[in-house]
C-alpha cells in the first residue's frame, strides 16, 4: 500500500464504470477514498459497497450531470463543504462521437464539449484555490491520443481532446507550485462502454479490437503516478511513438495510415 495515498480524497468523475470505475477501486486498494461522481446513483452505490466490501475502505458519493454548468458548480461546492481538505481531482468523464464532420448532431458536438471540456475546466478553476489554500493537490485530466493524431470522423471529439490537452499544458505552467501538480493521460482505444455510444455500428471497435487498452492497466498505471511530478502518461507506448511522427511527418502519416485512419 502507497503511504503517500492512505487517507487521501479523490474526485473521480465518470466513475460509475469503464476507466473511472477501475481509478476508483485502484484508489481504494491503495488506502485512498474516493469521491465518485457520475449520473448513476444505483452504480454507484453498488461500487461503493463493492469498495467497502473488498478494501474495507469508505468512499463518498454524488450524483449529477457534468453536463449542466449549475450542477457542476452545486457539486463542487458541496464537495469541499463537507470535507476537511480534498487531495486531488481526477477529471475522467468524457463521451464521443464518430461520424463525418458534416453529418455529425449539434447536440452531439455540444455534449462533447460540455463533458470532455467544460465541466473538467470548471471542476479544476474551483479547486484549485483549495489546492493553493492547503499547498498541497493534484489535477489529472484524460485526454486521448487524439488530442495529437487527427483522424477522419473524430473532428469534434479530436478537437475537444485538443482543448482538454492545451488546457492542461497552460495550467501546468500557471499554477507552478511544487506540491501542486498536473497530469494529462493520454490514451489510444480503452476497452469499455464508451464505444457503445462513440461507434454504434461497431466498424472501429472491430478494427482496433487486438490493439486495446486494458481499463484496469490504465487505471493502475494513473494512480500509480498520484502526487508525483508527472507531466504526461501515453498510452500505448507504441501510438505515442506514432504521434510524435505524426507531428513531424503529418502528410507522410495521413498516406501511409490512410486506410487504418478510414476504418472508423
Amino acid at each position: 500500500m502507497r503511504n503517500d495515498l492512505v487517507h487521501k480524497k479523490i474526485i473521480v468523475t465518470g466513475a460509475s464504470g469503464g476507466i473511472g470505475k477501475q481509478l476508483c477501486l485502484h484508489i481504494a486498494k491503495a488506502g485512498g477514498i474516493p469521491i465518485m461522481l457520475a449520473r448513476s446513483a444505483d452504480k454507484l452505490a453498488e461500487l461503493q459497497l463493492t469498495l467497502k466490501n473488498e478494501f474495507n475502505r469508505e468512499s463518498y458519493i454524488y450524483v449529477v450531470d457534468l453536463q449542466e454548468q449549475d450542477q457542476v458548480d452545486y457539486v463542487l461546492q458541496n464537495i469541499l463543504l463537507e470535507h476537511q481538505q480534498v487531495h486531488a481531482l481526477i477529471n475522467n468523464a468524457g463521451i464521443g462521437v464518430f461520424d463525418p464532420f458534416q453529418q455529425m448532431d449539434w447536440t452531439d458536438i455540444r455534449q462533447m464539449f460540455q463533458l470532455n471540456v467544460y465541466s473538467a475546466i470548471r471542476l479544476s478553476q474551483l479547486v484549485i484555490p483549495h489546492f493553493q489554500k492547503f499547498e498541497e493537490g493534484h489535477i489529472v485530466n484524460i485526454a486521448s491520443q487524439a488530442a495529437k493524431i487527427a483522424t477522419p470522423k473524430s473532428a469534434a471529439y479530436g478537437a475537444s481532446k485538443h482543448a482538454i490537452l492545451g488546457f492542461t499544458n497552460t495550467m501546468r505552467q500557471e499554477i507552478e507550485s511544487k506540491n501542486i501538480f498536473v497530469t494529462a493521460v493520454n490514451l489510444g482505444p480503452v476497452r469499455t462502454d464508451f464505444f457503445s455510444h462513440a461507434d454504434k455500428e461497431g466498424s472501429y471497435q472491430r478494427s482496433v479490437e487486438r490493439y486495446m487498452l486494458n481499463p484496469d492497466r490504465v487505471a493502475k498505471v494513473t494512480v500509480s503516478h498520484l502526487f508525483s511530478k508527472k507531466r504526461e502518461i501515453n498510452m500505448p507506448f507504441w501510438m505515442e511513438m506514432g504521434s510524435i511522427l505524426y507531428r513531424i511527418f503529418p502528410g507522410v502519416m495521413e498516406k501511409m495510415l490512410k486506410s487504418q485512419f478510414n476504418k472508423k
